[in-house]
């Protein structure tokens, strides 16, 4: 689960997007990073580990501008959360970037087939390869080709789910926009326009905006947005009026924040293993945990520590428990050598880190 804004128009693109990423950034913790395109057509890129005022500080000290750009807030999935592994990705010529939300499934096999063809990557994401397939396909046998064609091309190849959104000094002011799974929505604005991973991040500057479905590609440029599908065919997609309120964006549409909580309950599951659990195969990823296979073989025991009435009395195939979490402080049961520990659903935070600490 990540956080994405993009914007062009002729506004300042630093002060929009990462005002956009704000309402966002419950999204992604880990690291975030911006890359903004000026008016001589030169990138800038700053990136920064952990949460977003990190990058702000970033900006602070070495000041960008630019008139169109993308920003994201990562929570990682493939490599650690470090300033190297933070969004943008670059190719190797550092003319195409590229934010993303979701997993590339086949990573490993595109990254070893481009590293056949001499591409050098840096980082450890899965994310990388995405820019360095664009690169590529970028390479007609009459030339370059247009960003969104060497975008559509490169996605035949990519396996899995994903929220993309692109942009390159070698075909400049565009913005370039893809999904497959999680959300992205386009704004339309007064000669502006705005991509996003939810609607939050643009009620500030416009109401009327629509989601790309399944398999749609978004080119925005400063004379309009344009939609294709994967075989470039045109699709035309009706745009909305938004009429929440910045505060009923928050929560969603709904009542109150619990009822919010409630019924976005599934969706949190989803994201919670996005990036863990391979939707062709069902392999599960859980190598940044530093828990082998072998450590998980010799669990004896599973204790669900979880607040009130959540629902965690399902059966698994091992012996557990699952005292409320509220008094699990008085239990001082000892967590056995060869066990795992699962903090459920709680309703209070303090409550859940209180508990965890005796652990």
């Amino acid at each position: 689960m990540c956080g994405i804004v993009g914007y062009i128009g002729p506004k300042k693109v630093v002060p929009v997007i990462i005002e956009g990423l704000r309402k966002l950034e419950y999204r992604g913790y880990d690291s975030a990073g911006i890359a903004v395109v000026d008016s001589a057509g030169k990138l800038e890129i700053r990136r920064a580990s952990g949460k977003l005022r990190n990058l702000e500080e970033a900006i602070q000290k070495s000041p960008i501008e630019g008139t169109y750009g993308i920003v994201h807030t990562r929570w990682a999935t493939h490599g650690r959360p470090t300033e190297e592994n933070a969004h943008p990705h670059r190719d190797c010529a550092g003319q195409i970037v590229v934010v993303h939300n979701g997993i590339i499934e086949n990573y490993l096999e595109l990254k070893e087939q481009l590293q056949r063809e001499d591409h050098k990557f840096v980082t450890e994401t899965d994310t990388e390869i995405v820019a360095h397939l664009v690169e590529k396909n970028m390479q007609g046998p009459e030339g370059k080709v247009p960003l969104e064609e060497a975008v559509r091309t490169s996605l035949k190849q990519v396996r899995g789910i994903y929220a993309l959104v692109f942009l390159s000094t070698s075909d400049p002011n565009k913005i370039v926009a893809a999904r497959c799974g999680p959300p992205a929505v386009i704004g339309l604005g007064d000669g502006e326009y705005f991509v996003a991973s939810d609607i939050p991040a643009l009620l500030e500057h416009t109401r009327k905006m629509f989601f790309l479905v399944d398999g749609d590609i978004a080119v925005l440029t400063e004379k309009g947005v344009r939609v294709m599908d994967h075989d470039g065919k045109p699709v035309e997609r009706k745009p909305h009026h938004v009429a929440w309120d910045p505060i009923m964006a928050e929560k969603g549409g709904y009542k109150h924040y619990m009822q919010k909580e409630i019924f976005e309950q599934p969706r949190a599951v989803r994201d919670t293993f996005l990036g863990r659990i391979s939707q062709d195969t069902g392999k599960i990823y859980l190598g940044d945990m530093g828990i082998s296979e072998q450590q998980f073989r010799e669990f004896k025991n599973v204790r669900i520590v979880a607040s009130r009435r959540s629902g965690l009395r399902q059966r698994i195939p091992l012996p557990r428990s699952d005292p409320r979490l509220e008094n699990f402080n008085g239990l001082h049961q000892p967590i056995r050598r060869n066990g795992r520990h699962n903090r459920g659903a709680t309703r209070s935070k303090t409550e859940s880190l209180a508990n965890s600490r005796d652990l």
